[in-house]
């Protein structure tokens, strides 16, 4: 990853840190490296992710009182907030914890445009015991919002939002009994991940990508018909707090989101400039999953932004305004071309002082000719330039600048070149 793209990603991390701010989340760091039960227990052996993805292997005992373990890299994050929410009694403060994370995971698959075995995702979780008002609609209703916010902040417009609920642990038994009947009278004519989802894990068929698929898969019962009072009310609730906010969305039957632990609300943005998969970022309720991990009761939401595939839709959204100009791309402000000897230790000197004053400098080299340090200067995107020959830096009280947008030149003292190139941006 090389410039300029890596200052896209230092945009899109630095406004979604400043969005945070504003709904009270902050930064939660959780290790690269985890023990695969945690994934297989609340993620699911039969998911894609644990099955196929996760990169794992046995790390040895190194004494006969240790045990073997077996490792993984993080394939997604949302656990390892979970586990470090228990294993740090963070349910002893009674309070909900609003907690934000920026960083790499890891999955076997093969590489292609925007899905990498080393990805970057930002993700958010809002986790407490019921006491704290975990479990209420608004929380599900307040995530989603603050990632409307936070696509409108970065610019990014044509987005679509879907949301469904995939039930609870009382309903949803209803319908995968309504499922896999229905399943066992078509299974045969899917691809033949299908074939084994529907036997061990029926929900992931609705997940499933095939085109071939598509038709079938439509026509399979719906788990809207199968939510209980309390599920529909909660949804109901979730849709109504949107309405409130004007907050676009389209309610996806068919969503169910990759994953074992999800409940209740479940939740997606797209974006049609990625292609088929077309997949923002997602997320949902996960109400049993600390209980899951030997935790107590704490329900929780969150979601997962994959910056890889975020990226390549700004740059997509920049492309077709015909703009060159990315949201993140930077340029010095100004271009310090020092002349002859001794003068490196004058334009340092300026450049330090100049730094601290919020502008952003480059600095040539005294063994340049000053044609050279123009032309560096340009392609940096520079807007202006000091220039410091000898008899500049000798008089040390005043500096010529060189507009290079106009040509102009002019003179002005030392301490006051912050101030004159901010008054002429």
């Amino acid at each position: 990853m090389l410039p300029p793209e890596t200052e896209l990603f230092q945009f899109v991390e630095d406004t979604a840190r400043r969005v945070f701010a504003l709904y009270n989340f902050r930064e939660i760091r959780t290790p690269i490296l985890e023990d695969a039960q945690l994934f297989s227990r609340s993620v699911g052996e039969e998911t894609d992710i644990v099955s196929k993805e996760m990169f794992t292997w046995e790390d040895k005992a190194r004494a006969q009182s240790e045990k073997s373990q077996q490792l993984c890299l993080r394939p997604e994050n949302t656990a390892g907030v979970v586990r470090a929410y228990i294993e740090h009694k963070l349910f002893d403060k009674g309070a909900l914890q609003k907690l934000y994370y920026i960083g790499p995971q890891f999955r076997r698959e093969r590489p292609q445009k925007g899905r990498y075995r080393q990805f970057y995702q930002i993700g958010a979780e809002a986790i407490g015991p019921p006491s704290s008002g975990s479990e209420s609609p608004l929380r599900d209703a307040e995530i989603i919002e603050m990632l409307a916010t936070l696509l409108d902040a970065v610019s990014l417009s044509g987005w679509e939002l879907k949301v469904n609920s995939v039930g609870c642990a009382q309903c949803r038994p209803l319908y995968l009994a309504a499922l896999r009947e229905a399943l066992e009278k078509v299974a045969n004519t899917l691809c033949v991940d299908c074939q084994r989802r529907a036997v061990s894990n029926p929900l992931r068929v609705l997940d499933c990508k095939v085109p071939g698929d598509q038709a079938t898969i439509d026509a399979l019962p719906q788990i809207a018909d199968s939510l209980d009072a309390g599920c529909r009310e909660h949804f109901a609730q979730v849709r109504a707090i949107l309405d409130g906010s004007a907050i676009r969305y389209r309610v996806d039957p068919r969503m169910v989101r990759g994953l074992d632990y999800y409940t209740r609300t479940t939740f997606e943005f797209t974006h049609g400039d990625l292609g088929a998969q077309n997949a923002l970022l997602g997320g949902g309720r996960y109400d049993g999953l600390s209980e899951m991990l030997d935790g107590p009761p704490a329900p929780g939401i969150g979601f997962a932004l994959g910056l890889d595939r975020f990226v390549l839709a700004l740059e997509a959204a920049a492309a077709s305004r015909e703009s060159q100009d990315s949201p993140a791309q930077s340029a010095p402000g100004l271009y310090i071309a020092p002349f002859g000897p001794g003068t490196n230790v004058e334009a340092i000197a300026l450049a330090r002082q100049i730094r601290s004053q919020g502008i952003s400098v480059e600095v040539g080299d005294e063994s340049f000719r000053l044609k050279k340090s123009l032309e560096a200067a340009d392609r940096l995107g520079a807007t202006f330039v000091a220039i410091l020959g000898s008899n500049e830096a000798q008089q040390k009280n005043a500096v010529v600048i060189k507009d290079l947008r106009s040509g102009e030149q002019f003179t002005v003292p030392r301490d006051q070149v912050a101030t004159a190139l901010k008054e002429r941006r």
